[in-house]
């Protein structure tokens, strides 16, 4: 078997007031999965849960992230969560704090046979 890519998808996601890079990060996957309603998985005659899931997250202050509540996002399939250095810390004018951005890039593969045609 070998993992075969079959579908990016992208997203970004705002903290603007509460710099909670956890809600960031979410927003960003949400922002992702959101806009694509795609049936890969039944496309392929996979189960749902044969997806795999590999989520990379770019976020200014990675081990702020609640790991836990991106994971309980995914209704399906079997993710996995990368935390990097990325984004965007946005101070407020006024110096009262930051907006936190954050990006996400999700790749849903299948273990496939290759094709011998």
């Amino acid at each position: 078997m070998a993992k075969t890519r079959m579908v990016h998808q992208f997203g970004m996601g705002t903290s603007i007031r509460s710099q909670d890079y956890t809600a960031a990060a979410a927003r960003a996957i949400r922002d992702a999965l959101w806009h694509n309603s795609l049936n890969v998985a039944d496309a392929f005659g996979f189960p749902k849960e044969a997806m795999l899931v590999d989520v990379e997250i770019g976020i200014q202050q990675p081990d702020a992230v609640d790991m836990a509540q991106l994971l309980s996002i995914f209704p399906y399939g079997q993710p996995t969560i990368r935390l990097v250095k990325g984004g965007l810390d946005v101070t407020k004018p006024d110096g009262s704090g930051r907006s936190v951005i954050a990006n996400a890039a999700i790749v849903v593969s299948f273990d496939m046979e290759p094709s011998h045609d």
